[in-house]
């Protein structure tokens, strides 16, 4: 299975969560090797979506939310610096579309 074109990327997942420094489970510094920050979200969000786009989905588990799956590969920088992450993806249970979950290094 792959994730389709109309997948869902919250904004407050870019701007509020994933370029948030964090005391714990910060994902701000590691996005920054590749020069992703506050002041360039929309490139990380295209980042994610090239990331995830045509590439094999691995299910990993299911809830009352839909099912959960796992997409690994490279998230090419805005400064040509390439991260090994895993995506994580919801294909939501009240409408069958994917959404944006988070990010973590691969």
């Amino acid at each position: 299975m792959r994730i389709p074109e109309d997948l869902i990327i919250p904004d407050a997942k870019i701007t509020q969560y994933l370029l948030v420094l964090k005391a714990r489970n910060d994902k701000s510094r590691f996005l920054a090797q590749a020069g992703f920050t506050q002041e360039n979200p929309e490139a990380l969000r295209l980042a994610i979506q090239i990331q995830a786009m045509g590439k094999e989905m691995i299910e990993e588990k299911s809830n009352e939310y839909g099912t959960f799956y796992q997409v690994a590969g490279e998230l090419i920088g805005v400064n040509g610096v390439s991260l090994s992450v895993v995506t994580v993806w919801l294909q939501r249970q009240i409408d069958g579309k994917f959404q944006f979950v988070t990010l973590k290094p691969n």
